[in-house]
């Protein structure tokens, strides 16, 4: 077996269990270039190979490397019946903050937005706090502006789930999809959906004109929708299942970013 049939059989395990487009398209790459790195057939690839190739990008965050062993654990396993990942060692994840926006920077980012579709897409991603992959792959027919909620559609481990739009943004959504209702993605360019690049591209120069000496990106404003709808209140449950994400310990970090509720926090020192 050559490095393309295995690459091509591995195509094929991915699509058969439903994998999403980016998980297809970075299992094929780290796998890829694996094969580049080692130069060897895949039927003589040993668990030294990949100590190796996780050793040569070993100065990459930890949570790349995870993703490099998951990749060559799934591939090694599907196609060659082994996991030469067996036995080694995964790096513990770093605990950093994620980044957050006050609300007077969001609204500086939306005001900086250069033109009208850009400016929704901001307003959309920060009211919503749907990941930027789930943005561009929404449809028209997924929002429903009577009851103003939107549906994502197998999105992060292919579950569906519903998410709420805001009051202020419903007029601006009718009167876009009424612009653009011969299209089938809510976001796109032409026929095609948007893509991520795109939109990450649009917000870092978006950020760059709001002066906003941070790294802002389209998850930036998923961490500030959380965080905002914690300090005003929003129960922390309710709050995973809008983000959609499967474990409570996942939505908890909010807990520690929330600077406003650190703020309300009264010094021993100031009840004396």
């Amino acid at each position: 077996m050559k490095k393309e049939e295995f690459i091509e059989k591995l195509e094929t395990e991915l699509k058969l269990i439903k994998k999403s487009e980016l998980t297809i398209r970075n299992y094929l790459y780290i796998n890829s270039k694996f094969f580049d790195f080692i130069k060897k057939e895949p039927l003589d690839l040993t668990t030294d190979d990949v100590k190796k190739f996780l050793a040569n990008i070993s100065d990459r965050a930890p949570s790349s490397i995870i993703l490099s062993m998951a990749a060559i654990k799934f591939s090694t396993s599907k196609i060659l019946n082994k996991d030469l990942t067996q036995g080694i060692e995964r790096p513990k994840k770093s605990k950093k903050l994620p980044e957050v926006l006050t609300k007077e920077e969001v609204k500086r980012l939306i005001d900086s937005a250069p033109t009208k579709k850009s400016k929704l897409i901001i307003q959309f991603l920060y009211s919503t706090g749907l990941r930027v992959s789930e943005l561009v792959n929404l449809k028209i027919k997924d929002i429903d502006l009577n009851e103003k909620i939107g549906k994502v559609v197998k999105g992060k481990g292919s579950k569906d789930r519903f998410f709420t739009l805001p009051d202020k943004l419903i007029l601006e959504i009718d009167s876009y999809i009424y612009e653009n209702k011969e299209r089938i993605y809510l976001f796109s360019s032409k026929d095609k959906p948007l893509t991520p690049r795109n939109i990450q591209k649009m917000i870092k120069n978006c950020a760059r004109l709001a002066q906003i000496n941070k790294k802002v990106t389209p998850h930036t404003l998923r961490h500030s929708y959380a965080t905002h709808l914690l300090e005003s209140g929003t129960d922390i449950r309710i709050i995973q299942t809008l983000l959609g994400h499967e474990n409570l310990n996942t939505t908890q970090i909010y807990t520690h970013v929330s600077t406003e509720e650190l703020k309300k926090v009264k010094s021993p020192l100031d009840l004396l």
